[in-house]
């Protein structure tokens, strides 16, 4: 059936829902509907203080330059919101189906609850998006929201990943970055050796940091590809093979990037990789990631069966949008709009009178005081390279070579400590700190220890790393506020509990490392390393607090 409704710009007619209650014309008005606009404003301000804390956290993000675009994306999101409006009619008091929106509004106010008293920001910001997506259902009904979904979930661009992943992704990223880039550097014909993310050059050595993971470009990408994909017109499987292929794009075009950076450094210098140019490079390799997209577009619609003009391969329909974005006046007084609002003002309210809860800082001995002698071991402590250091943002931590006399190589004993691992960076785990300095990881496995100062067997993560000839043993765990734990992802697991049960969020890692010298087997390293911690693990009591 046809629904017509006109504005004051122009008569549309489509086609929409198989629904006798929607058989009716629907006229815009031109008058506001007050009651249905200032209830809409009402829920959208009481909403503020829920969410709040996830916005601070966004700005602070988007400060990054991983996700510089953060900004653009809600208006992106705006722009498809806008342009699938065109295709719903004039809200009326008709629509029976905006309950599935509360719904949503109440699981976001679930969301927004626990990342406030777990001082957790990425959860607030997930809520958000739900939310939006809440109050979409509640304001046009579920059967016309499902319209918007590719406006709401575009917002998804705009987040940070939480850390944990953030770290996997980019280190895998700089390995293929560095593998793909030292390739091109020998198509040049110049020498060029790979250690881990180091590109040694001979005379020069470049590290492939986060900065070049590739990640700066990927978020933004990706985020295109996905308009792309909606905005495309052509074929289902074209629209998939757009959003699948940001990532193979921008990782060969930065891989591409750091060659050509390596051939510079080598014929002209270091500069070549600092500064402005650096930061040139950057821009041409998302400019031309970008168009190999829309070049992407074009080729699928040249081979399909009906090519379109090249005008028409993307719809950037902007007619009419500002009509659209008007139609906030038509919002309709519905009950589940009052509901919504009630319950969010009663949340809010409540939230602001509650005490804020303050992040705990435990009681603890600073590494600095860490004993220097050991039984029979005697320790130096060594600093962090400041690069490294600003990567590894702990807030304490011990770095510390342990000889023995009676032993045939030392033990490096390393403890990072965190007051907060909900915000920042967290904790590092070894499986990614460790090969990213060029040492392969082989062999890991759970293993059970019993140390004299324990309560209980303590179970760690043991491991063989090999760089070239050298081949080390290491055992690290993390230890979270009591729990010793060999997985990164069920520490931050327990993080996010303990931070909304307790309200602590503290914890650390203990790594070490020992040489597995000429002559000597495995379990001579294994001997050492247990006979080390069973004199060094009880004395990190006091700190790493329980």
């Amino acid at each position: 059936m046809n629904i017509i409704f006109e504005d004051r710009f122009k008569r549309v007619e489509i086609e929409l829902f198989n629904d006798a209650k929607y058989d009716h014309s629907v006229v815009l008005p031109n008058q506001v509907n007050l009651n249905g606009l200032l209830l809409f404003i009402a829920v959208v301000v009481s909403a503020v203080p829920l969410f709040w804390f996830g916005l601070v956290s966004l700005q602070k993000a988007w400060a990054v330059p991983e996700y510089s675009h953060g900004p653009l994306i809600p208006l992106v999101s705006a722009y498809l919101f806008l342009r699938d409006m065109k295709q719903v009619p004039s809200l009326d008091r008709e629509i029976r189906d905006r309950m599935p929106g509360y719904a949503f509004i109440v699981l976001a106010i679930l969301f927004a609850i626990v990342g406030n008293v777990s001082r957790i920001p990425d959860i607030v910001t997930y809520g958000l998006i739900v939310w939006i997506w809440g109050m979409v259902l509640v304001c046009f009904g579920y059967k016309r929201g499902v319209l918007f979904w590719a406006g709401v979930l575009h917002l998804v661009f705009m987040l940070p990943l939480p850390n944990i992943i953030y770290w996997q992704v980019s280190t895998t990223l700089q390995f293929i970055s560095s593998e793909i880039g030292v390739a091109f550097i020998r198509l040049m014909d110049i020498p060029v050796f790979l250690d881990g993310n180091i590109i040694d050059l001979g005379q020069y050595k470049l590290q492939v940091a986060e900065a070049c993971s590739g990640l700066r470009y990927l978020f933004p990408v990706m985020s295109f590809s996905y308009i792309y994909a909606i905005l495309y017109q052509g074929p289902r499987w074209h629209k998939i093979v757009l959003l699948v292929s940001a990532a193979p794009i921008t990782i060969l075009m930065n891989s591409f990037r750091i060659g050509v950076i390596g051939v510079l450094v080598d014929n002209y210098g270091i500069e070549q990789a600092e500064g402005f140019l650096h930061t040139f490079e950057g821009w041409v390799i998302f400019g031309a990631c970008v168009a190999i997209l829309f070049g992407l577009a074009v080729v699928m619609q040249r081979f399909s069966s009906n090519p379109l003009p090249l005008n028409e391969t993307i719809d950037l329909d902007f007619d009419g949008v500002w009509a659209q974005f008007t139609r906030v006046r038509d919002q309709v007084p519905s009950k589940a709009l009052l509901l919504s609002f009630v319950t969010v003002f009663l949340v809010s309210a409540t939230m602001m009178a509650w005490p804020s809860p303050t992040e705990q800082i435990v009681d603890r001995k600073k590494f600095i005081e860490f004993t220097r002698k050991i039984d029979d071991w005697k320790g130096v402590f060594h600093f962090i390279d400041p690069v490294i250091e600003r990567v590894l943002e702990a807030d304490d931590y011990l770095l510390a070579d342990y000889v023995s006399k009676d032993e045939v190589a030392p033990v490096n004993l390393f403890v990072a400590f965190y007051n907060n691992l909900t915000e920042g960076s967290g904790v590092h785990s070894p499986e990614v700190c460790i090969p990213a300095g060029g040492w392969e990881m082989s062999d890991i496995v759970k293993k059970e220890i019993t140390l004299d100062g324990l309560d209980e067997p303590l179970v760690v993560n043991r491991a063989i790393i090999q760089n070239g000839l050298r081949r080390q043993l290491v055992y690290y765990y993390f230890d979270q506020r009591g729990r010793k734990l060999t997985s990164a992802y069920l520490a931050k697991a327990y993080s996010i509990w303990d931070a909304f049960t307790i309200n602590r969020d503290d914890g650390g890692l203990v790594r070490v490392i020992t040489p597995i010298v000429d002559g000597e087997n495995d379990s001579a390293a294994d001997a050492r390393l247990l006979r080390f911690m069973n004199e060094a693990i009880p004395e990190l009591k006091g700190y790493v607090p329980n």
